[in-house]
């Protein structure tokens, strides 16, 4: 029996860390201020007043050069001007050595860019968060940026983060398993979550904490071992892809059926090949059956639409990867199943519309369609 995904332990926020040349500047600025505040008792504690106090410490630590308001003649009130001396001059230049440090490390540009990021990513609603930048992650980045969908990148390593942040792609640093970094990505406002993490726990674990914090969001996990599928589907994701025996079908239909695998393939890629037949006013076209599809469940024969021009239905990829070409007309579809068809640029929209009916009638152009 296999055992259920523990849920994580409840994310804390964590604080924020600063670089050194941050830490640098507030420690020699809580090292003035500090300094300041010694002094200023100090003369209050001689019989100054507090603005004479205060104008003391100042031009003492600036060397303005203005001269005493008062005569320092005890030794106590000597030794507390040295030490103001000493004390302000270090924390001066320790301050501003922390600032030249940022200047040359680039500080200053990493945080304005950092924050420009962060206005980019609260303006974005309806985006997918893509939680992993591996070499997965990568490539499904770049489809998405590829179709124009935005899209958020999370990941804990710098080196990836550096390489996504190169491409353009907004990005976001830490743990995609930690509530307050799903939040920085926008989790409220997103409509897909596509977590693909190399190790399937971690997955679990996102899944969980991004189920919980939008109900309403897509998730697509990737699963390594097809023992998690059944893991994942249990902790709020929709749908389950793995890579490995996705890749292992497909190299078994090129092994089993290489003409029909290749053919498909050159069909559907080439580009001069649908230049030309956009020339005659015929189009490829790959046609999904989705599972609330009123096709779903039928057979081939169901899709004819009435008074068409006619189309060729050149094959079937089912959702393990198998490709059927010419496939009969008995074949029934299932969810996930993806039509290549071949026919008149005027008769695909009103083919795909089928597709997505989910009623039993509907209308396209005015026209009412049996979906049966």
């Amino acid at each position: 029996m296999e055992q259920q995904p523990q849920n994580p332990p409840p994310a804390r926020r964590r604080p924020l860390a600063l670089s050194g040349p941050i830490r640098k500047i507030v420690t020699g600025l809580a090292l003035f201020l500090t300094v300041c505040l010694i002094a200023v008792i100090g003369y209050l504690a001689s019989g100054w007043e507090l603005d004479d106090s205060i104008y003391m410490v100042v031009i003492t630590i600036f060397g303005v050069g203005y001269g005493e308001i008062q005569p320092v003649d005890s030794p106590a009130e000597r030794a507390l001007t040295i030490l103001v001396i000493i004390a302000g001059y270090g924390a001066v230049i320790y301050t501003v050595g922390g600032f030249m440090q940022m200047l040359i490390d680039g500080e200053l540009n990493k945080a304005l860019g950092a924050r420009r990021m962060t206005r980019d990513i609260q303006k974005l609603s309806g985006h997918t968060i893509l939680c992993g930048a591996g070499r997965v992650g990568t490539i499904l980045a770049q489809e998405l940026q590829a179709g124009g969908k935005p899209f958020v990148v999370i990941d804990a390593d710098p080196q990836r983060l550096q390489e996504a942040q190169d491409r353009g792609f907004l990005v976001v640093s830490g743990d995609a398993t930690e509530e307050f970094v799903l939040e920085q990505a926008g989790i409220e406002r997103a409509s897909v979550l596509a977590t693909v993490l190399s190790q399937d726990a971690n997955n679990v674990f996102v899944t969980i904490t991004a189920r919980e914090m939008n109900p309403g969001l897509t998730i697509i996990a990737r699963g390594e071992n097809p023992r998690t599928e059944k893991k994942l589907l249990g902790s709020g994701a929709d749908k389950v892809v793995l890579p490995t025996a996705i890749g292992a079908k497909k190299l078994a239909q090129m092994i089993i059926r290489p003409t029909a695998e290749n053919l498909l393939e050159q069909l559907t890629s080439r580009s001069d090949m649908s230049e030309e037949l956009g020339r005659i006013g015929l189009r490829f076209e790959e046609l999904e059956v989705t599972p609330e599809s009123a096709i779903a469940g039928k057979a081939l024969a169901d899709i004819e639409l009435r008074g068409n021009h006619g189309f060729l239905i050149v094959g079937i990829r089912t959702a393990d990867g198998a490709t059927t070409l010419h496939p009969p007309t008995d074949t029934q579809l299932a969810a996930g199943d993806v039509v290549i068809i071949l026919g008149h640029g005027d008769d695909i929209p009103e083919l795909a519309a089928r597709f997505t009916a989910k009623r039993d009638k509907m209308t396209y152009r005015g026209v009412t369609i049996d979906a049966n």
